[in-house]
């Protein structure tokens, strides 16, 4: 693989090469896949595999502002959510390097999630999101109701 100043794959100066060889091994294979394949063709697209999920802004928000919570706590906030798709999501999250994992050594085991100095950095990007979401929702609504209202052909 060649690498070129400024490309994803150049190495930041506050960072050693060798260390993001480490963080390559902890990225979700996906990821990793894509980026040995040179698959992303922006940074965005990396951004958004990173995201990518139907859980997983809304848990990002939810750590970022409430601070750390237990696997229970994260699962009432979802209505519905399955215990399978809401670790996988939390392990993706955690290989990613956004959350971090910390496991108390107590019966019954406890385990809080966290967010990570990594997820920090991404956590203006999902206010952002959320705030865009906030303030275009009487958009869609109106849209939604005035698409119920025409009639429909039989």
């Amino acid at each position: 693989m060649t690498v070129s100043p400024g490309s994803i794959f150049a190495c930041p100066e506050a960072v050693s090469c060798s260390t993001i060889i480490v963080m390559s091994i902890k990225l979700r294979q996906e990821i990793e896949q894509h980026l040995r394949n040179q698959d992303f063709f922006c940074e965005k697209e990396l951004t958004m595999a990173v995201i990518s999920g139907k859980y997983k802004v809304v848990i990002i928000w939810h750590l970022g502002h409430e601070g750390p919570l237990r696997y229970g706590e994260l699962y009432k906030l979802f209505p519905g959510i399955s215990d399978r798709i809401l670790t996988k999501q939390l392990r993706e999250l955690e290989q990613d390097g956004i959350v971090g994992r910390k496991v108390f050594p107590v019966v019954p085991p406890k385990v809080e999630y966290h967010m990570t100095d990594l997820g920090n950095t991404i956590l203006p990007i999902v206010d952002e999101i959320w705030r865009w979401g906030k303030e275009n929702m009487k958009y869609y609504y109106e849209k939604f109701l005035e698409k119920d209202r025409q009639p429909r052909a039989v």
